[in-house]
């Protein structure tokens, strides 16, 4: 266990005071108790070591160090420094296992996003020469056997006292008061445990107190109603040492054997863990395939049902549904939130860090300096011994050989600081790993349960349609409820919904580059269909987000400067991402065109003054150029200039083509790409002259018919 006494800083106001108080770490909550003694029940406060950093510096003295939580820094001080460096590592490694420990996901519904993040969660062992090895335990200062010793005293009784928890002190005091009464009993026998037999529930509270620092520890009852004698080692050791001698045979003895079972304790509960952990994983995969019957079944009843307030009914299922799927992705989203928080506090923690790194690499260099200044002047001095005789006597000697002496013992401190330091920032830069790719896994979740979505909302649109197409055999009443349906249904607008949720695959009825994805029906029967279509598009492209495109672009990514290669021509047909289709368009253009300076503002000029025979034909195709896309959909619209201005610079460059039908298409797909006039017709020029056959585009496009 993980205790034992240490020094805390209190402020209150200007008056800064040392109090001895009893720490204990509790594995289950990662945080740091801390009591007053190590016999109190309560404690008096706690720290959260889940999301604090840990640091020591040299200039605060020998044994302190500090716990900086996003709330509050604690300043802490051992008794030697070696007691220091032991907390310090074994905080290290319990804030590591914990967070291991809690970097799992909650379980869902579906088998695709029910798989946990693989976390590695080994101990964490620093094993580099940069860092800080294990310290050894130092046993007389730390642990159980900690809680048998004297608590540190104070100059004043007083001092110890914490005045922030009056109510808490109270407490502690009456019930080791009562906890004394009970030990004794009113023979005087310390064997008499009839008293605890009729009260158990003081039993519990009384080891509550006297234990790990207000943990429970419960013993267990045989059969027959009589519980075991079991003592405390705080009144073991007392027992010892106020004359009960005969009793340290037996007192080892029964320390071995609750130690052995103690070990055999923590080994059922762990395995009793991972066996309810199977259990719950066989749960899931049981509701997982009940999900899936009772779809099945509800798919069959809504084909076999003989009137339409049945298949009604089922509608109003589907409907809660998906109230239910929203509810869930609204706790997505806000699990979301908390993650971002906690890695933007994580990466403040690693810039505090690194900073200060840097400070003690600066401070460590300048001591260098001065010991290097001090010992060639050392040298300089002792190389002359008439002039040393002189000028330097014995004491100014002894002065700077115990000067250098103090240099060298900061040295090493500061060379301990810096090995700490480093091994705090690597763990701190694996936690903050970790939490990166927790928040990746759960976008991927959040694309999943979008998905799912719009495939459920899918579902019901088409049985809203199938309805709408039996409106004229329905009931009036029945009609009328259809009609409302669908009306509800037509009314919400699928990038609203994206808006609300997270904005993983953002899908509307236009796409990046500005074409039409679903198309706009003027018939009301139609529209419906169309709202069909815009759910089954989003749900297709969030599943192919995690699924096909982020690997592909995760090696594009990979790519640094593009040259001739097998890996890049298989990556080119695998398909370009649309973040890196510009810079390849020009690096491919770029090679096979050689761009002459100021040629194509050239050709504006010249297409200015002299009117070419191709204008008339090149106003007439620009209205008629990509008409599904809402960048050139409207005469007012930005980019028609440009493209006016392309294929006119175009028809003077090559005079043998000038203009022909085709062109146009091909100048305002290079526009949405490439975004610049002049790269554009560059494309517009290497894929006439180059790419294609000659004599494709021409007046008569014999070629093109071929």
């Amino acid at each position: 266990k993980l205790c034992g006494y240490l020094n805390k800083l209190g402020i209150k106001g200007p008056i800064k005071t040392w109090k001895s108080r009893w720490f204990f770490y509790d594995e289950n909550k990662c945080h740091l108790l801390y009591y007053r003694t190590a016999q109190d029940m309560n404690p008096l406060g706690s720290i959260d070591l889940s999301s604090a950093s840990f640091d020591c510096k040299v200039e605060n003295g020998e044994g302190v160090f500090e716990i900086r939580t996003p709330n509050r820094v604690f300043t802490l001080k051992a008794i030697s420094k070696q007691a220091m460096m032991y907390w310090l590592q074994q905080l290290q490694v319990r804030r590591w296992e914990f967070c291991n420990t809690q970097s799992r996901f909650p379980v869902g519904s579906s088998q695709l996003v029910n798989e946990p993040l693989v976390v590695r969660t080994s101990r964490y062992v620093v094993d580099e020469e940069d860092f800080l090895p294990p310290v050894k335990t130092p046993t007389e200062v730390v642990g159980l056997k900690a809680a048998s010793l004297p608590a540190p005293q104070t100059s004043t009784a007083l001092q110890n006292i914490s005045l922030k928890h009056p109510w808490t002190e109270i407490q502690n005091t009456v019930h080791n008061i009562c906890g004394s009464k009970q030990l004794w009993g009113n023979n005087g026998n310390v064997f008499n445990f009839s008293e605890f037999q009729e009260h158990p529930e003081n039993l519990d509270k009384e080891q509550e107190a006297d234990g790990e620092a207000g943990r429970a520890v419960k013993e267990e009852i045989p059969e027959d109603g009589r519980l075991e004698p079991r003592l405390n080692w705080v009144r073991k050791a007392k027992w010892m040492n106020s004359g009960f001698l005969g009793l340290a045979e037996e007192l080892s003895r029964e320390r071995n054997s609750m130690d052995k079972a103690s070990v055999l304790q923590q080994q059922i509960l762990t395995l009793t863990e991972e066996v309810k952990s199977q259990k719950e994983l066989v749960k899931i995969l049981h509701k997982a395939l009940e999900a899936a019957q009772q779809e099945k079944r509800v798919s069959s009843m809504y084909l076999t049902a003989a009137e339409d307030k049945d298949r009604l009914e089922l509608v109003r299922h589907k409907v809660r549904q998906i109230a239910d799927l929203t509810s869930r992705l609204e706790a997505l989203e806000q699990e979301k939130k908390e993650l971002e928080q906690m890695l933007a506090l994580r990466d403040s923690h690693i810039q505090e860090l690194k900073e200060h790194v840097q400070l003690l690499m600066e401070k460590n260099h300048a001591k260098q300096e001065v010991i290097m200044a001090l010992t060639e002047q050392m040298a300089r001095e002792l190389s002359d011994p008439l002039q040393e005789a002189n000028t330097i006597t014995a004491e100014t000697l002894y002065k700077q050989q115990e000067e250098i002496e103090h240099l060298k013992d900061d040295i090493d401190a500061y060379k301990t600081q810096n090995q700490f330091l480093n091994s705090e920032i690597h763990q701190v830069t694996r936690l903050w790993t970790s939490v990166a790719e927790n928040e990746k896994a759960l976008l991927m979740k959040c694309a999943c349960l979008q998905a799912r979505n719009c495939q459920m909302e899918s579902k019901y649109l088409t049985v809203l349609r199938k309805l709408q197409e039996t409106v004229p055999d329905l009931p009036s009443s029945h009609a009328e409820l259809v009609r409302n349906l669908i009306q509800e249904a037509l009314q919400w607008d699928v990038r609203e919904g994206a808006e609300e949720g997270l904005n993983l695959s953002p899908v509307s009825e236009y796409d990046e580059y500005g074409f039409m994805t679903v198309p706009d029906y003027e018939v009301e029967d139609w529209k419906l269909l169309a709202k069909i279509q815009a759910l089954e598009i989003k749900s297709n492209n969030l599943r192919s987000q995690e699924v096909v495109e982020k690997p592909l672009r995760d090696r594009w990514n990979s790519v640094g400067e593009l040259s001739p290669s097998a890996e890049l021509k298989s990556l080119i047909r695998s398909g370009i991402p649309v973040e890196h289709r510009q810079r390849v368009w020009r690096w491919i253009v770029s090679r096979h065109c050689s761009h002459l300076p100021d040629h194509y503002q050239r050709l504006l000029r010249q297409s200015k003054s002299t009117e070419h025979p191709a204008c008339r034909q090149i106003e007439l195709d620009l209205p008629r150029t990509l008409t599904n896309n809402k960048y050139f959909s409207s005469p007012t619209s930005q980019l028609i200039p440009k493209l006016r201005r392309v294929l006119l610079a175009f028809s003077w460059h090559n005079p043998a083509i000038g203009y022909c039908q085709g062109l146009n298409r091909l100048a305002a797909v290079a526009l949405l790409v490439l975004e610049d006039e002049e790269s554009a017709f560059w494309c517009l020029v290497h894929i006439v002259e180059n790419l294609m056959p000659a004599d494709y585009y021409s007046d008569t496009l014999i070629t093109s018919q071929v």
